[in-house]
């Protein structure tokens, strides 16, 4: 359980960088350090076996494997906040 845990904190950290088009932006929405950002985004990548970024000096875009992973990691997102909302309604 504690390793989907962690790989559920790694999408989300993707899907903020995907949103932010940069680690910075995602940074500074996530209040974690850019290196943080960036060792998470890696982590994924290299436990799924693809590049989800194309990384470089001036900008981020996804890749095809990107884009399929950012739908997921938004619908996991997204059910996780309903969840949540459901809960606090009771």
């Amino acid at each position: 359980m504690n390793e989907i845990l962690k790989d559920i904190r790694k999408m989300a950290v993707f899907a903020v960088v995907a949103r932010e088009g940069s680690f910075t932006g995602a940074a500074q929405s996530l209040g974690l350090g850019k290196s943080i950002v960036s060792e998470h985004v890696s982590q994924l990548e290299l436990e799924l076996g693809v590049q989800l970024l194309k990384r470089s000096t001036r900008r981020l875009s996804l890749t095809e494997a990107g884009t399929a992973c950012l739908h997921h990691c938004e619908q996991v997102l997204e059910e996780a906040e309903a969840v949540r909302a459901v809960v606090q309604q009771l």
